[in-house]
């Protein structure tokens, strides 16, 4: 049916800015898990220069950004950087 209802979810940063939009077909449940997920990741990557790599949970080693230098990210993450490729570098989630 062209009038099928669909749910979606929006996450809005503070500036007014749409940070996540997830739409669900009617017939399929919504992963609080995954929203749960997505909210402290985003909280994360916009506190610490990281991105979060797929099925991250809290605890889990982040991506250093691309854009930061890899002799830079070794003295903002103090608890070590590895490099796997030179726009690939992991990182023990900061606190």
């Amino acid at each position: 049916s062209a009038t099928f209802t669909v749910r979606s979810l929006y996450i809005i940063a503070p500036n007014r800015e749409i940070k996540l939009k997830i739409t669900y077909p009617a017939s399929l449940g919504r992963n609080f898990e995954e929203i749960l997920r997505a909210v402290d990741g985003l909280q994360l990557s916009s506190a610490c220069a990281v991105s979060i790599p797929v099925n991250w949970k809290q605890g889990n080693d982040v991506i250093v950004s691309p854009t930061i230098r890899t002799e830079d990210a070794l003295s903002m993450f103090p608890k070590g950087v590895n490099v796997v490729k030179p726009y690939l570098r992991y990182t023990p989630q900061p606190e």
